[in-house]
């Protein structure tokens, strides 16, 4: 690469950076329903013929914070289990859960993004699912360690519920069984609707230890999961 063309694409990662952090602000301040291109470059000073060089619609700004947000989240996820990974598969999927909340605590406006209310006219491309799948890989990759090791105990599952475990398992769950791939699936669930209540203020006046209260919970799920309690 010449050194123009490198002045060039470090130019270009500058200014993707800066049209990122003025999207990330406005919805902050507006919510992504109302997020504009043009309101973006005129805080920027750009036209915004220039800005649509960098992101031709707000579909596919959306898309790219979208997919940046996943990744933090699950950039979070992964460092602390990384920190954990030695440990038991109760306290590594508890580092996990407790690392998503903080992440959210820590980012509401990406969350609300990620897991609020859908925004209306778009569609989320499969380019976010590898993203938006990290957290969830590590929660299935605990059960499998565990499960592999001997100590992950089968949930019960109802007999109408076989069909659809089986096709996660093999979606998704690779050698697990079916009752573990339907448990996580709900604990999965579970794990964001604690989340969400807590960032959203559904536990105003309900829970006032929210910290003791969501670690409780997610080693409930854990068990509900079938891991084995330390």
């Amino acid at each position: 690469m010449s050194t123009t063309q490198g002045a060039r694409a470090r130019a270009r990662i500058e200014v993707t950076a800066a049209i990122k952090d003025e999207a990330r602000g406005q919805l902050a301040a507006e919510g992504a329903s109302k997020l504009s291109l043009r309101a973006v470059a005129r805080e920027l000073g750009m036209v915004s013929s220039a800005l649509y060089r960098y992101f031709p619609s707000r579909d596919d700004l959306l898309t790219a914070l979208i997919i940046d947000a996943y990744d933090s989240l699950g950039e979070a996820a992964e460092a602390a289990h990384s920190e954990v990974a030695d440990a038991v598969p109760v306290r590594r999927w508890v580092a996990v859960c407790e690392a998503v909340r903080g992440w959210a605590l820590g980012h509401p406006h990406e969350y609300a993004l990620i897991y609020g209310s859908p925004v209306p006219g778009y569609v989320a491309p499969e380019t976010t699912v590898p993203s938006a799948a990290r957290v969830a890989l590590l929660l299935i990759g605990i059960a499998r360690d565990a499960h592999q090791a001997g100590t992950l105990t089968e949930p019960l599952l109802p007999a109408d519920l076989h069909p659809e475990g089986e096709r996660m398992v093999a979606d998704f769950a690779g050698d697990l069984p079916p009752a573990v791939a339907v448990a996580l699936v709900a604990a999965w669930a579970e794990l964001y609707g604690l989340v969400s209540f807590e960032l959203f203020g559904q536990f105003r006046r309900v829970v006032e230890d929210r910290e003791a209260f969501f670690r409780h919970a997610v080693r409930r799920l854990a068990l509900g999961v079938g891991l084995a309690d330390a």
